[in-house]
């Protein structure tokens, strides 16, 4: 369920993390942008949110920096974690796919040369 945090409930927490209100963006992903150094006007436009979204986002990083900080310094070990894991999950699967045999595409291949070649003529 979410709770409303931040003014006319613009900012709420989510099973996602803290989110703008109305859309599915959290303030993890805005603090991405904000780390990679990217303008206010080019994170607005990429999220597509209003500049009112963006400074209630802003606003709600600042005055909570250090709880957003440790919240979403745990999102990026987590996400860490988890692609880890499928890598590994899919490690064994992914040699059986690059070792199977291409046979057969070769065939394929000189079939549609010989269709384009019939079609040219």
């Amino acid at each position: 369920m979410s709770t409303v945090l931040e003014q006319k409930g613009c900012i709420l927490r989510t099973e996602r993390g803290l989110s703008i209100a109305g859309t599915g963006i959290t303030i993890f992903d805005v603090m991405q942008y904000l780390k990679a150094g990217y303008p206010h006007r080019f994170i607005q436009d990429s999220l597509t949110l209003t500049s009112e979204q963006l400074e209630v986002a802003l606003g709600y990083i600042s005055t909570h920096s250090s709880e957003v900080e440790t919240e979403y310094q745990e999102m990026l070990r987590s996400e860490i974690e988890i692609r880890s894991y499928w890598e590994n999950y899919n490690r064994d699967r992914f040699a059986q796919i690059d070792l199977m045999e291409r046979s057969g595409y070769e065939a394929v291949r000189e079939k549609l040369k010989e269709r384009r070649s019939a079609r040219l003529r």
